[in-house]
């Protein structure tokens, strides 16, 4: 009403889109410290201050949310991955799996839900929106670890390391990498860089490379 802009303002309402990302972060915490089986949706609801019904606006279900939570981990991963390779093979690996142990608390998080729930992917799912989810997750992990193949098949190419299967060697990498978040924890008495210290030459050892 005219004249009544001087008496109390409210804050703006956050767009759909923020509140969604909102959702993602909080759900994120909320799967990477309690599990994704432990958490109920109306956990996430509270957090975000929106009653359970309300949270049905921005995703299908629980098992949706999971699904755009892989979905952004894998492209980060992937956008990482594409930043760490870049040069020649003997500099980019070390760099590779020297810079995959570099996460913060938040990073940290969601790596536990994607390496505890990534099996997931694999399964179709009967709601249109958590199956569209899902399909992009699946093509997503195909592409990541195809990522990694296709980079050792070069470093076998250019005899920086021995020739060997690519495909099984991709997984080992990873494999090993994925497993330090299923037990790692930020309070815990070692931090990811020293942990790296630990990992790192081993894992350049197993693809032939010296540490």
């Amino acid at each position: 009403m005219p004249g009544s802009g001087d008496g109390e303002r409210t804050e703006p309402r956050p767009s759909p889109r923020s509140k969604r990302a909102e959702i993602v972060a909080v759900a994120t915490k909320l799967f990477g410290e309690n599990g994704y089986e432990d958490t109920k949706w109306a956990d996430v609801a509270t957090a975000v201050g929106l009653g359970p019904t309300a949270l049905y606006h921005y995703f299908e279900s629980k098992q949706q949310c999971l699904f755009e939570i892989l979905v952004e981990a894998i492209e980060d991963a992937q956008a990482e991955f594409a930043r760490l390779t870049e040069g020649e093979f003997a500099v980019g690996l070390p760099n590779l799996l020297w810079g995959t142990f570099e996460r913060d608390d938040r990073e940290v998080c969601r790596a536990r839900v994607l390496v505890a729930e990534q099996g997931l992917v694999r399964h179709p799912r009967p709601q249109p929106r958590e199956e569209e989810a899902r399909l992009r997750a699946f093509a997503l992990v195909k592409d990541y670890e195809a990522n990694w193949r296709d980079f050792l098949a070069g470093g076998m190419e250019a005899e920086v390391i021995p020739r060997t299967d690519p495909v099984l060697l991709a997984r080992a990498l990873i494999g090993i990498h994925n497993s330090v978040w299923a037990w790692y924890r930020s309070e815990g008495e070692m931090s990811p860089a020293e942990i790296a210290e630990f990992y790192v030459p081993r894992m350049l050892g197993i693809a032939g490379m010296p540490g």
